[in-house]
């Protein structure tokens, strides 16, 4: 009973404080993003005020927030917008993998890191967050811009290429054989291959199967099934996110426009469930040590992305202020290098604190910077006239 007492009574502190996070956040213009980011490391071990009892309430609910984010993303586009854009950014891909893979491998090496603790730092520096970027994306009312069909073929391509980097890290970080790693990047294909050509060629049996006129059933069934392809698809080491987001690319018209109705409120406390579990995750005490590393690499990681969406934009033929928003918008990292970082830490133990603090880092300052860079090319205006 006490422990009902306390957890009911963080979670009522925790909702009620992030209702003020956010109200603030919608007053400023700016996404609640880095203030549900920064409550999380006050609340976190070793924060100003520890809530042990709501802990692994967040840490389940940020599982499912990811999940929702994804789902909710891929409502706003279908598969064949996203084939036509994933053909086309094929060379933007490999720009996003050299540029921002390379210094994560530079800084493993100048760290003294073992091979998998490189090749973990590396995976860390390269992959966007999409959960964060598609709230980022959401609050700043950007998901009808020219400009983000290339930042999701960016993000679509990070996590398919995370389905085949994740089982060769574990491999290597465990001491198996290149042969292990070779089986498990060979299932990992074909089950993201398999999991999208029966999106793209049988979605509408699923659409009109998931489709119901009462709202409770539609959310109930999209829900469940969004739930159970995510956990096949992490059964089968292809990441939860990615198995959500082709479930939401089978849904289309009117019945994605009502489960987008639906779901946007789970959506939205889940959500904020995984942002606080980022910040869980890092202890203050570890990050000081850990700074001059990561705000090294952050610096690096902010001006790579920028060139990795700039690049991406610019194929689409987007104009200069387009290109600098889909670059500013890949800018944050999260939920994939928190995943590294754990996969490859007994190898590497020093590698824990800088990941976690570039994590925080980027996590923080990219949606700020995505805020304000609509302003920086923006055409000047003469003194003395208004605006219209």
């Amino acid at each position: 009973m006490h422990t009902s007492l306390a957890l009911l009574l963080e979670l009522g502190v925790i909702l009620v404080g992030l209702s003020v996070l956010g109200a603030a956040a919608r007053r400023w213009s700016f996404s609640p993003v880095p203030l549900y980011l920064l409550a999380g490391l006050a609340l976190g071990n070793g924060g100003i005020a520890p809530v042990p009892a709501a802990g692994a309430f967040v840490e389940v609910g940020a599982s499912i927030g990811v999940v929702l984010l994804l789902l909710t993303l891929g409502l706003e586009f279908n598969t064949a917008e996203l084939t036509h854009s994933l053909r086309r950014h094929v060379p933007s891909a490999a720009l996003d993998l050299v540029l921002n893979a390379t210094p994560g491998l530079i800084a493993g090496w100048l760290l003294g890191l073992p091979w998998p603790g490189v090749l973990a730092l590396a995976g860390a520096t390269w992959v966007s967050s999409s959960g964060i970027i598609s709230r980022l994306l959401g609050d700043l009312r950007r998901l009808g811009n020219r400009e983000t069909p290339a930042v999701l073929a960016i993000l679509v391509m990070e996590d398919f290429a995370m389905a085949m980097y994740l089982p060769v890290l574990v491999v290597l970080a465990s001491g198996g054989s290149w042969w292990q790693a070779l089986i498990g990047v060979v299932i990992a294909i074909a089950s993201v291959t398999a999991a999208f050509t029966a999106s793209h060629r049988w979605g509408h049996h699923v659409n009109r199967w998931l489709a119901h006129p009462d709202d409770e059933q539609l959310m109930l069934r999209v829900l469940g099934t969004t739930l159970v392809v995510a956990a096949l698809a992490e059964l089968v080491s292809v990441s939860a996110a990615v198995g959500a987001f082709l479930v939401g690319l089978t849904l289309t018209g009117a019945t994605a426009e009502r489960a987008r109705a639906v779901l946007a409120p789970l959506r939205d406390l889940f959500a904020a469930a995984f942002f606080l579990a980022i910040g869980f995750a890092v202890s203050p005490a570890q990050l000081l040590p850990a700074l001059p590393a990561a705000s090294a690499l952050a610096l690096a990681g902010i001006l790579t992305k920028i060139a990795t969406g700039w690049y991406a934009a610019r194929r689409d033929g987007i104009a200069p202020r387009g290109r600098l928003r889909a670059g500013t918008a890949l800018i944050a990292r999260g939920e994939f290098s928190i995943v590294i970082m754990s996969l490859a830490g007994a190898t590497s133990p020093e590698l824990g604190p800088v990941v976690t603090a570039y994590v925080l880092l980027l996590a923080t300052i990219g949606p700020l910077i995505t805020r304000w860079s609509s302003d920086w090319l923006s055409p000047r205006r003469p003194r003395g006239l208004k605006s219209s």
